[in-house]
Order: C-alpha cells, then structure tokens, then sequence
C-alpha cells in the first residue's frame, strides 16, 4: 500500500468518525423544538450534547486539513465548486455554536425560543448539505482539463442529490432520536422513541430510492466491496428500527451507527481512485495521484498523524467516558 492510499483511508476513517458522531449531534438539534415541551426539557435535550458537540466537530477540522495536506488540487477544486454549499454548512455551523452560548444568558422565553429555532435550522441546513455534496462527489461534477469546476450552485442540486441529501436528514434526525433514548430520563425517553420509530419509517424508503438513483446514475455498484457497503448501509437501517420496536435502543443505536459507516465507506469506496468524478470527461477527474502532495509531504504528514491521532482518540474517549451518565434536571448548565 503506498501513502496515497493510506492518507485515502485516512481521510475516509475521519470522515466515518465525523458523520457517525456529529449525526447525532445534529439528530438531536433537529428535534429540539419537537421533544422538549417546555423550558427545562429543551435544557436537557441540549445538556445531553453539550459536554461534546464541539469536540464532535474536530473530526472535521482534522479531516479539512488532512485533505488540504495530502490532496491539495482535491481540496482546491471543492472548496472552489462547492463554495457556496460549503459557505452555507459554515454559516449554519456559526449560527449553531453561538447558539448554544447565548441561549441561556437571558431568561427571556422569546429570546430561549429563537435560539432553539436557530439550533434547529442550523443542524438541518448542515444535516442536509453534507448528504447533496457526499452524492455530488460521486456522481460527478463539471471539472475541466486543469482540474477547475466550470458549473455553478445549481449544478450541484438533482434528484439523486437531493435524495442523498434528505437520507443523511433523516438518517442523522433518527440517529440523534437514538442518542436520546440513551441519555434522557422519564417521559423523554418514551418521546424519543416514537419520533425514532416514524423517522425510520420515512427514513427506510429514501435510502431505498438513494440506493436505485445510485444504481442508475453512478458506478458505485461496478465495485463489489462498494456494494456490499451499500447493502450493509440499508440493512443496518431496517436493523436499527426493528431492535427499536422491540425497545433494544443501545443497540439499535449501535445500528444506526452502523448504516452511517457503512454508507460513508460506500461512498468513499465507491470513488476511489478518484476523489472528485468528472462528468464532461472522466480522464479530467481527480484521483489520489494526480491531486496529491509530493511523496516527502506525505511522508512527513504519516509520522505526524502517527503520533497526534491516537492523543485525539485517548482524549475524545476520555470526554465521552466522564459525560457518559443520563442527563439530569439537576444540573444545567446550557
């Protein structure tokens, strides 16, 4: 295996790591103004991602740099063709970080509620985007002979895409209705769990209909370890939502997990050698050699991820392992 490969994997495993902890995250966002009936329980909705949400969000600084580093024309011609997806995940990002800092300094209702409904949209704006440009990615984009996207923002919403990216909505809302099964106490838990089960009702047919869209408009299922991927991705869904029923919720949120990871894999998998698909030509597509840093920068960035990545494992287990107990009403702090 060479270090384009490595640095690949590496980039697809902090992604894995990203979308399986922030998909919760913004799960439980998504359905703050819904569950939490009054001004305490909406404070404990929020307290049962505090300690951690940003924390969440490292993976995907570490998974930016990672690419810029090791692909730098990959990140260049995304950050370049996606500017305006990207400027709206980052916008919505903002708004929810400040969010969660400012809804309690005042005890004002109306002031609480705005910025419920600001957590709210900023989680459903991010939870729905990161699903268009993931399915953008594989079914390709208008990228020309010197590796520059020439389409504009509306090139980047279809049908497969949209459909990709109301999956990860609901994947991530039904995810996040888990989370809360886990971390909340009393009627909550019961409330969490009938969101859980409509949301996977809905959610079970969209992967379906993704699943078919992919099959016809991209080549992901021309590689057997993609699809195997891909039927993991639906089984592990239609899983998680039976062992729900049956009230196994830790282990239905173990599934729901899984059908995160193994859709980000197929996707990844999918791509590769590619890491950005061309649909004007697919000799101008971008892949881990023709966008990639020299072989000295790779070999430098492998001994420094050798020694930062498993600090950053150590100490998110840490966080999540001091704040793994249920949430309470005793202690509020957001």
């Amino acid at each position: 295996m060479d270090l384009n490969i490595l640095w690949f994997i590496l980039v697809t495993v902090l992604f894995i790591g990203f979308f399986f902890l922030e998909g919760f995250d913004y799960g439980v966002g998504i359905l703050l103004p819904f569950l939490g009936q009054d001004d305490t329980e909406r404070r404990v909705i929020i307290n049962s991602i505090g300690p951690v949400w940003d924390g969440n969000e490292v993976w995907l600084i570490t998974a930016g740099g990672a690419a810029f580093a090791a692909f730098p024309a990959w990140y260049a011609t995304l950050f370049s063709g996606f500017y305006m997806a990207l400027f709206l995940i980052l916008l919505a990002l903002i708004v929810r970080g400040v969010a969660f800092e400012f809804r309690s300094s005042d005890e004002n209702p109306r002031w609480r509620s705005f910025w419920d409904w600001m957590i709210f949209g900023g989680s459903l704006v991010s939870a729905l985007l990161w699903g268009v440009a993931v399915t953008n990615l594989l079914q390709g984009v208008p990228i020309d002979a010197q590796m520059e996207y020439v389409g504009s923002f509306w090139d980047l919403l279809s049908p497969y895409t949209l459909a990709g990216g109301l999956t990860t909505l609901l994947v991530f809302t039904l995810h996040g209705a888990l989370f809360l099964t886990l971390k909340t106490e009393g009627a909550m838990v019961e409330r969490a769990r009938g969101a859980a089960v409509k949301i996977g009702m809905l959610a079970i047919p969209v992967a379906l209909l993704l699943a078919v869209l992919t099959y016809l408009q991209t080549d992901l299922f021309t590689k057997t370890g993609a699809a195997i991927a891909f039927v993991g991705t639906a089984l592990f869904l239609v899983l998680a939502w039976l062992l729900l029923r049956r009230g196994r919720y830790g282990w239905s949120f173990v599934s729901s997990g899984l059908t995160i990871v193994f859709f980000t894999v197929a996707m990844f998998w999918g791509l590769f050698p590619r890491v950005m698909v061309s649909n004007l030509n697919p000799e101008w597509s971008l892949t881990i050699y023709n966008a990639s840093s020299s072989p000295y920068t790779l070999k430098i960035m492998t001994v420094v991820a050798l020694v930062m990545v498993p600090i950053v494992l150590l100490y998110q287990g840490w966080t999540y392992w001091v704040f793994r107990r249920r949430v309470s009403t005793k202690h509020l702090h957001y």
